[in-house]
């Protein structure tokens, strides 16, 4: 899914994505706005991990979204 697709299905999406990432909240997820730059850096924020294994949990979550 390239980012187009993405911010065009991005409130499909968002329930998937809170889903998976529990403690996003509501303005996390208004702030991303489908772009997997900021959705990766919200992880880091949120989760404490590594810019990379942020990038890696985003471009996995991609893949095998059916959204």
């Amino acid at each position: 899914m390239n980012t187009e697709q993405v911010k065009g299905k991005w409130k499909e999406m968002m329930g998937s994505v809170k889903k998976r990432w529990g403690k996003l909240t509501d303005d996390d997820l208004t702030q991303i706005s489908g772009e997997r730059e900021r959705l990766a850096g919200i992880l880091e924020q949120r989760y404490g991990i590594a810019k990379e294994q942020a990038e890696k949990q985003v471009a996995e979550f991609h893949k095998d979204c059916k959204c």
